[in-house]
């Protein structure tokens, strides 16, 4: 198995030569991104208190919801426009796939920098870990040479 690191930034966009299942997993997790994005923008608390279990009832609980709401919009922005890339120049999915995966690491890190008090685990630090290793996995398989060459490409 060899990887191709080149695929990352392909000399041609327009199509993907790599196996089918990477595109579908990867429209299911931009698909999730868009819904996470969404619940963060157009839910009464952004999800601060109703699904991260952060106590909103204190000084300054609107601003916390004002954050999650601006974080919910600046999420919808990426997923959006890894959405458009990821069907307008298939082949940057492994590229779309990497920006999903810096995500939990990213966050995961913000985390360590400022740890949040909350009632329970937020679904999205108990998901980092796995959700990265999963998208890590789909990188590097998208990155996979085929060595059939008249493989179907999408």
């Amino acid at each position: 198995m060899k990887l191709n690191f080149g695929k990352i930034f392909p000399k041609d966009p327009s199509t993907f030569n790599g196996l089918r299942f990477i595109r579908v997993v990867t429209a299911f997790f931009l698909l999730v991104a868009l819904v996470r994005s969404c619940i963060h923008l157009f839910v009464s608390d952004g999800g601060a208190n109703s699904i991260a279990g952060i106590n909103i009832s204190v000084e300054g609980g609107n601003n916390i919801i004002a954050i999650f709401h601006q974080w919910g919009a600046i999420q919808l922005i990426l997923a959006a426009l890894l959405s458009i890339l990821f069907f307008r120049y298939p082949g940057l999915t492994p590229l779309i796939v990497l920006t999903l995966a810096i995500d939990p690491i990213m966050r995961a890190i913000s985390g360590q920098i400022a740890p949040l008090t909350a009632e329970g685990t937020p679904p999205g630090e108990a998901l980092n870990r796995p959700v990265f290793v999963l998208l890590a996995a789909l990188f590097a398989a998208s990155l996979v040479e085929r060595k059939d060459s008249k493989a179907k490409t999408i």
